[in-house]
């Protein structure tokens, strides 16, 4: 993907505004005559890590004076320092050195073994970027020098990169409210919000960046939504995580910001619900492992005895999966991003993926009922083997289809930047500014432009897709475009591949989401395939996404 600065229109950001999207019928969307209003709205005010759109500031009066200028040539020598994040690698320094005409020498140390030097003389103002190798933090420190009268002053900030990168969990129980753990023993009421504690829970880091949570919602007495976000400050949400109906059990992964240890799941419903929230790995601004996007391909597929056995998977049956080294998959990557669906169940239960050479946990990666196809996107670390294990949660048979997606390796230095708060790219039944509102026909894609610019390259984009207003059966695929947006807009542009993978399930009158975790290809351009035979409306919200240095 092209390098690119990225400029965000703050009216935008506030009015919820991101990408440009429209639906492609089988000739291509008419274009209009202009390109309309840029953007991914993440970095000023929407990008998580270091500053989030704030500068890390040391003021003047922190200067340390190391050797003194001559009282009556330059007695107020100072540096002022402030540091912003400019990418999930990249640091903006602003030097702002207050002094009298005089020759200086100045010199940026990074923190990281890099040095800058530049010559001013006197009062002087320097905009300085750098490029970090790893995130992580760093103390960068500025050195002035007055070769006229002799004097030498420095100042220092931390800086801490605003990208993060994975840590796999072992699947951990972090919230029941049905059994008090993590919060009380007792229903989320109508608007309610549970603050869940991680930093420092289940060994996973106090200073911990962000966390992957599969959150599940049950024993609901009517319908509506969660929202899962970092702090108290975003009610009511804007965007929302899992949708369910009365009596229904639904899962979705989220990756989510930690904000002083905490995150809140919201209870966007008018009756009390059960949660349920399952650690399957953590972000620090730390080196550990970053993410790299595969088109998706299908590894195992139980009802054709793709990639183990053909036929169901036994109650309580366990089979393993061979991944590293495969699907695009090397040896060496520490998790994996799988869609994991069951099909055909003969009974109600779950679904629960984990590494080989453990023991089953008690956690759940996708719930089911009898006879429901039901798909949920999880990261699942890689046992020392190579290999994944997946466990049927029932008392009887069930087929088990995994798409894979991704994985996260310490080869991989893509880094990830939440979004401050979840915002909405689309939703089909609104009006696009050049697109009118109205649902995605059969058979056929919503087309998403990415457009904007970066100071690092996006390897992957964090999107939670909904799917509403279902009239019968289907599922959804999401894919990169081997199209630009010029082309579009040109009618240049050819017909994309239909994907054979799938990354949620629906049937009619159903309102399904599902955490993707997706490339936007060489041209920038997301698809978002309804394999359905009538249309749907479709929503699409950003978490956040992956930059590479």
């Amino acid at each position: 993907m092209r390098n690119r600065r990225l400029v965000v229109s703050a009216a935008l950001v506030a009015a919820g505004i991101g990408l440009i999207p429209g639906t492609a019928q089988a000739a291509g969307p008419v274009a209009p005559a202009g390109q309309g209003p840029g953007v991914f709205a993440a970095a000023q005010g929407k990008a998580g890590g270091q500053g989030k759109g704030e500068a890390v500031r040391s003021g003047a009066d922190r200067t340390v004076v190391t050797s003194r200028a001559d009282a009556a040539g330059n007695p107020d020598l100072a540096i002022e320092l402030a540091a912003y994040a400019n990418s999930a690698h990249e640091v903006l320094l602003v030097t702002d050195v207050k002094s009298a005409a005089a020759a200086l020498e100045v010199t940026v140390d990074w923190g990281d073994g890099a040095t800058e030097k530049y010559a001013a003389a006197g009062a002087d103002t320097q905009n300085k970027t750098h490029m970090y190798a790893e995130v992580g933090t760093y103390k960068v420190k500025v050195t002035v020098k007055d070769t006229t009268n002799g004097g030498t002053v420095v100042n220092e900030v931390g800086f801490v990169t605003a990208g993060s990168e994975f840590t796999p969990h072992a699947p951990t129980r972090l919230l029941d409210t049905r059994e008090g753990v993590g919060a009380a023993k007792a229903k989320v009421g109508a608007k309610g919000m549970v603050a869940l504690k991680v930093g420092g829970s289940a060994k996973i880091p106090a200073d911990v960046a962000a966390v992957a949570l599969n959150v599940t919602v049950t024993n609901a007495t009517d319908a509506g939504h969660i929202a899962v976000q970092p702090g108290k400050d975003f009610l009511p949400p804007k965007t929302s995580n899992l949708n369910y109906v009365a009596g229904q059990t639904v899962p979705n992964l989220v990756i989510v910001p930690v904000v002083d240890g905490y995150v809140h799941l919201v209870n966007g419903g008018w009756g009390p619900v059960d949660l349920i929230a399952d650690v399957t790995g953590y972000f620090t601004h730390s080196a550990a492992s970053g993410y790299a996007p595969l088109t998706p391909v299908r590894a195992v597929d139980t009802r054709e005895g793709l990639g183990t056995a053909k036929g169901q998977v036994a109650g309580y049956g366990t089979f393993g999966v061979e991944v590293a080294g495969r699907h695009g998959i090397p040896k060496g990557a520490t998790a994996v991003a799988l869609n994991l669906t069951a099909t055909n169940p003969q009974e109600a239960g779950h679904l629960t993926a984990f590494p080989s050479g453990q023991a089953a946990p008690s956690t759940s990666s996708v719930n089911f009922s009898a006879g429901q196809t039901v798909a949920n996107s999880v990261i699942v670390p890689i046992g020392a083997d190579g290999k994944i294990s997946v466990r049927n949660g029932s008392w009887k048979g069930a087929d088990v289809v995994i798409d894979v997606v991704g994985y996260y390796s310490p080869e991989s230095n893509a880094a990830f930047r939440s979004a401050d708060e979840p915002f909405r790219f689309i939703d089909t039944r609104e009006n696009a500014w050049y697109r009118t509102a109205g649902p995605v026909p059969a058979r056929e894609y919503l087309l998403l432009p990415l457009l904007g610019d970066s100071a690092e390259p996006v390897t992957a984009w964090v999107l939670n897709a909904t799917v509403t207003n279902t009239r019968g059966a289907g599922h959804l695929s999401v894919a990169p475009d081997p199209n630009t947006w010029t082309d579009y807009q040109k009618g240049r542009q050819v017909r994309p591949e239909r994907p054979g993978s799938s990354s949620l399930n629906w049937t009619a009158g159903a309102t399904v989401p599902n955490l993707v975790q997706t490339s936007g290809g060489k041209g920038d351009v997301i698809d978002f395939w309804n394999q359905g035979w009538e249309p749907v409306d479709m929503i699409i919200d950003c978490l956040g996404y992956y930059e590479t240095k």
